[in-house]
């Protein structure tokens, strides 16, 4: 493949993506951020969980959501990555299941009114399913950054926004698009209180 060839696989990807950016549901990303901006006003904790990229993408809104969400040298918001403890990770995956690692996390941390957001490209992650039913049970609000047809946790998730397209690449860039997206959101309420 030449220059010009590559050039054009790579224009090709980012008009493919930009297009499906455009079909996303807006309106459900700005309930999600209002139902995180409730979160912060009440005072209870954030979850986030994912699997390899979209851990990653997880991990990054817990940094961005305490740091990039402080507005008038106020706190940000109070989050955890679930898969950011790679000690307690690896202990309970050992000693448990891997499917059982961000549930019983929940379990131990989690209270009422609490909210987790899991990044899932498939929506069919054993161990995400997992904490999404534990938080159910728990009284803890779900949300899901999901992709393709949203998987069993569409039907977990009291909100979900879901990447269009299948392209487990797309989806990866998108959630992240979407996070840093609720960041410029959320500073900018803060800002008017």
């Amino acid at each position: 493949m030449d220059d010009a060839q590559l050039e054009r696989e790579i224009r090709g990807y980012a008009a493919d993506e930009l297009a499906k950016v455009e079909a996303t549901d807006w309106g459900v990303l700005a309930k999600i951020v209002a139902a995180l901006l409730d979160a912060k006003r009440r005072g209870v904790r954030i979850f986030t969980a994912g699997n390899g990229g979209s851990l990653s993408t997880a991990s990054h809104m817990a940094n961005d959501f305490t740091k990039g969400c402080r507005v008038h040298d106020r706190p940000g918001f109070d989050i955890t990555c679930l898969g950011d403890a790679n000690a307690v990770l690896t202990c309970l995956a050992n000693d448990f299941s891997y499917e059982d690692v961000y549930s019983l996390q929940l379990e131990t941390q989690g209270h009422p009114g609490d909210v987790l957001v899991y990044f899932s490209g498939s929506g069919k992650s054993p161990n995400l399913v997992k904490a999404a039913e534990t938080a159910r049970r728990l009284q803890i609000t779900t949300i899901g950054f999901l992709g393709r047809d949203g998987g069993t946790l569409k039907s977990l998730s009291d909100l979900c926004l879901i990447a269009p397209t299948d392209s487990m690449e797309q989806i990866e860039d998108m959630h992240l698009f979407y996070q840093h997206n609720m960041v410029c959101a959320i500073r900018a309420a803060l800002e008017a209180e």
